[in-house]
Formats: C-alpha cells, structure tokens, sequence
C-alpha cells in the first residue's frame, strides 16, 4: 500500500487526474442533491403575501461595494449557525433565503469580530460612524483598524445603473422593462419595486441618503453614508416574531 502511495505522488499526471477526480465526485455529491431538494431556499413572505427579502437598494449596493473593498468580510461572517450559543448571541439562524440575492456571499470563514447578519438596527448609524471612524471609541477591547476616509471620500455612484444591469444579468430581479417592473409590483410591492427600477437608480440614492443622513452630513453623499446603510439592513427583511419558530425547520 505504501508503494502504491508514493507511486502516486510521484507521478505528477496521475496525481493530477486523481485529485481532479476526488474533486468532482466530491463537488458533485454536494450540487446534485440540491436539484432534487423542493424548497432548498426558504419562501419568506410578509403579512400581504409579498416577497420579505429584497435585493438591495442602488445605496445599499454601493454600501456592500466598499464592505467587500475593505474586506470586512476576513473578520466579520454573516452566516448565524444553527446552534443555540449562536441563536443566544445573534439571533435566529441565517436562512438560505436572505443571501439569495447577494453575488457573491458574504457568510466569512472566520469571525475575529462578530456576526454582523443581524446588526442592523442594533446601533444607531451614529454609533457606527463612530465605530467605523474609531473603533475603540465605542468599543475598548477592539482590535479593528480605523476607517475615517470612509466620511471624507465621495461615494462614485457613476456607474451604479451598469453594476445593477450586471446583477440583473446573474438573477437579481432589477428592473429595465415595464413588464420587468410590474412583475416587481407582484412580487415585493410598489413600494419596493420602485426602488428596483434601474433607470430611477441615481434618484432613489439620492433620496435614501438624503432621508437616512447616515454619516450625519447631510451636505455629503459619502462612502460612509452607503456602508452604514447596507449595515443598517442586514437581518431585518424578515421579520421573524411573524413566523413560528419551527416554521423553517423544514428547509434543513
């Protein structure tokens, strides 16, 4: 057996063509099952019957933009375990439903700080400007760099209708046609649907900024504006108090 061993690894094609191999079975045991698997994302509704989870708004985007810029990601999951120290910590576990529509995903290997899927209205935006600017201002023991160019730099919203053209084009249901926009109208109500409308994307950035005043300078549309607006709507699209607790058990 021993032999055989190091005749593998000491033939490079071999060993090549084995390990391809043992990573196509092992790739295919975890992707085929899910396309027999009715159900493997969550169908969350709100209490008119609309879809609860949403793609993100033109200013959330920007925000998820300059998180995954900044790598918050190496340091911060978004992916709540379903176990009970986690639900005790963080709240209920993260459903399949609320990453569907984020390209790519942001769960994290590790957490040197915490799970942020449901920091969303656990602070004020004040608080996380000043977390973000100067973390042990707020939190003493922390061990996370400042971001003060976050308030200084201008958000660049130039090209945000072609990065939602971009997400559209990999599933998200961002609108570009007026049959587009009624199915939106459906699905998530007039209300979200305007916000989906690609070609109203500048507008409805405008108008969340000015209305959320995120950074606290409402004379600047800043990149810390769009962050803390994407923090600000992490975990709240359901709203779990709505549902019973062993509702989703049976997506698992």
């Amino acid at each position: 057996m021993l032999f055989k061993h190091e005749s593998i690894e000491t033939n490079a094609a071999l060993l090549i063509v084995l390990t391809l191999a043992a990573i196509s079975i092992g790739g295919l045991v975890e992707i085929v099952p899910l396309h027999f698997i009715e159900g493997t994302v969550e169908d969350v509704k709100t209490g008119d019957g609309k879809d609860a989870v949403r793609p993100y708004t033109p200013l959330e985007q920007l925000g998820r933009d300059v998180y995954t810029r900044e790598g918050c990601y190496l340091c911060h999951s978004q992916m709540i375990r379903p176990f009970r120290d986690e639900a005790l910590r963080y709240g209920h576990y993260s459903l399949a439903a609320e990453s569907q529509y984020d390209h790519p995903f942001q769960w994290g290997s590790k957490r040197t700080g915490p799970d942020l899927a449901r920091v969303g209205g656990k602070y004020s935006s004040a608080w996380h400007v000043k977390h973000l600017t100067a973390p042990r201002s707020v939190v003493p023991e922390s061990i996370m760099p400042n971001y003060p160019w976050l308030s200084e730099n201008k958000l660049d919203y130039s090209d945000i209708e072609a990065k939602m053209a971009t997400l559209k084009a990999v599933g998200v249901p961002y609108s570009l046609t007026d049959i587009e926009y009624k199915a939106n109208v459906e699905k998530f109500g007039e209300a979200v649907a305007k916000k989906l409308d690609i070609h109203k994307a500048e507008k409805n950035l405008m108008s969340q900024a000015k209305l959320g005043n995120y950074d606290g300078n409402p004379d600047k549309l800043s990149e810390m504006d769009a962050l803390v607006a994407y923090l600000q709507v992490l975990g709240t699209m359901v709203d779990f108090s709505a549902h019973d607790e062993a509702e989703f058990v049976k997506f698992r």
